[in-house]
């Protein structure tokens, strides 16, 4: 129990970096920024494992120490528990007058009547008679609370191991008021971190559709809370195309199939259209990223190629990128936008069209929320106009291309968490619970009567009393029962 105990304190400790640092798993920019400005000692710190301190030998190690500890530590006490159940109460020893309670008085009762009489007042309690004793015992429940408990932690601990060998988590952003989304396999999601076992191939079929989108806000910008009106197919509903509605709201997931949908936050996806010299348009919307949560003043790039253009050279100096801030609820210092509310509120954007050559054709990934600031270095990507726009303004670029804002939608990110073992987490957690609260109420305490005939005729009997651990209270329990044994008949 000490290498136990020693080594769930080593597991606390090992644990403390990934509460104090940042994680690779969670943040790698953070840990970026971290190094950077830690310089040598952070590059110490991500050699160790510091920055994925759960996915490190060292903590695995302690791990596995202490399942195996734990094992080695309730199979022999189990054992052991089962021969004291099975075994008989102590026997009474011969001068009842050391033990810590003690109580005596003479009866004019036979010591059979004595001995029977404290069976009665003590019944419940595992009992053995001898002649003219009676030994009895209670608070055995203590030990089946602390083995419940120590089996249940144990079978957490496992129950962890499963989850995170089978489980899967994955977050993407699907428009509001007709965007869906189904759970069909990993590409289409935005982020998406598997377990060990997974390989995304055989992932819960589901699919949502988001309707109206809804948010509260208080006077400080700071949301209340968001829910979207969805609705479902899962299951038979797949076959059938039989759709549910669903009212989702944070912390108030849809539970589907063993899945688990949350609703995570959302932001806004401004609308441009683009109208080229030869008067061809092009409508298109993206999502943009909030980079301050409290007004969400987003920032992004929709990207547009020119119609009808064949030759790949041709195309890629015509593209254009649509950039800049998005105010739901503008706010201006001259001509510097920004926001003050993140609820739409005539919202305005401050835009940097760029036009030449994005970079989308050259093999390599690139993000939707940003252009490649390698071209405009380069000089293959320009900047041609800038402007802040409101609700159907445009702006005309120099080859007479028209950029007009024309609407802004909501979008949700939505988290999907699958997990088999969250129910045999929430049993063992509640296990643990119960078997701590039993261990640490119930008390071992034992008594003993012992009835001796006299010369006179009558019998003195003695009561007998061992707490077997520290319990306040166990004097009271003992007088109520000396005299109830005693019948409060003294000589």
């Amino acid at each position: 129990m000490r290498t136990a105990l020693t080594l769930l304190f080593l597991l606390a400790l090992a644990a403390m970096p990934g509460a104090l640092l940042p994680q690779l798993s969670l943040n790698a920019s953070k840990v970026d920024e971290y190094i950077a400005q830690h310089g040598w000692w952070g590059d110490v710190l991500l050699k160790l494992g510091f920055f994925e301190v759960y996915a490190t030998p060292w903590f695995a190690a302690i791990y596995l120490l202490l399942f195996t500890s734990l094992v080695g530590c309730l199979l022999p006490r189990t054992v052991e528990y089962f021969k004291q159940m099975r075994a008989r109460p102590v026997l009474t020893p011969r001068n009842l007058s050391r033990m810590p309670h003690h109580a005596q008085a003479v009866l004019d009762v036979t010591p059979d009547e004595a001995v029977e009489r404290a069976r009665k007042s003590m019944r419940g309690w595992r009992m053995d008679t001898g002649d003219e004793t009676v030994s009895a015992e209670r608070g055995y429940l203590r030990e089946t609370g602390n083995l419940v408990f120590h089996f249940a932690l144990l079978g957490l601990l496992v129950s962890f191991a499963l989850g995170k060998m089978f489980s899967y988590e994955g977050q993407v952003i699907v428009q509001a008021n007709g965007g869906q989304f189904c759970n069909g396999g990993i590409f289409n999601y935005d982020q998406f971190r598997p377990g060990l076992r997974v390989d995304g191939t055989d992932l819960t079929p589901f699919c949502v559709e988001i309707g109206k989108f809804s948010a509260d806000y208080l006077d400080n910008g700071q949301p209340v809370g968001y829910q979207a009106d969805i609705r479902y197919q899962s299951g038979d509903d797949l076959a059938a195309n039989t759709w549910k509605p669903f009212n989702l709201q944070v912390n108030h997931p849809l539970r589907t199939e063993g899945d688990r949908l949350y609703l995570l936050g959302h932001g806004y996806t401004p609308t441009f259209t683009v109208t080229f010299p030869n008067g061809e348009k092009r409508t298109q919307g993206i999502q943009w990223l909030p980079t301050d949560q409290l007004t969400l003043a987003s920032e992004g790039a929709t990207k547009f190629d020119p119609p009808g253009v064949t030759d790949s050279e041709q195309r890629r100096k015509g593209q254009i990128a649509v950039t800049g801030l998005l105010a739901p609820t503008p706010l201006l210092h001259g001509n510097i936008l920004n926001s003050k509310f993140p609820a739409l509120n005539n919202p305005m954007v401050a835009v940097d069209v760029y036009r030449g050559d994005l970079g989308v054709d050259d093999g390599r990934g690139q993000s939707i929320f940003s252009i490649d600031t390698k071209m405009v270095e380069q000089g293959r990507l320009q900047k041609v106009a800038r402007k802040n726009l409101a609700l159907g303004e445009e702006i005309a670029l120099d080859d007479g291309t028209k950029v007009r804002f024309d609407s802004v939608s909501d979008w949700v990110s939505l988290q999907v968490s699958h997990d088999p073992t969250q129910g045999y987490v929430l049993v063992f957690a509640i296990l643990i619970i119960l078997g701590l609260g039993v261990s640490l109420t119930v008390k071992r305490r034992r008594v003993w009567v012992r009835a001796t005939p006299q010369d006179d005729g009558r019998t003195l009997v003695e009561v007998g009393g061992l707490a077997r651990t520290d319990q306040a209270g166990y004097g009271e329990e003992f007088t109520r029962l000396a005299r109830a044994v005693l019948n409060e008949e003294k000589s």
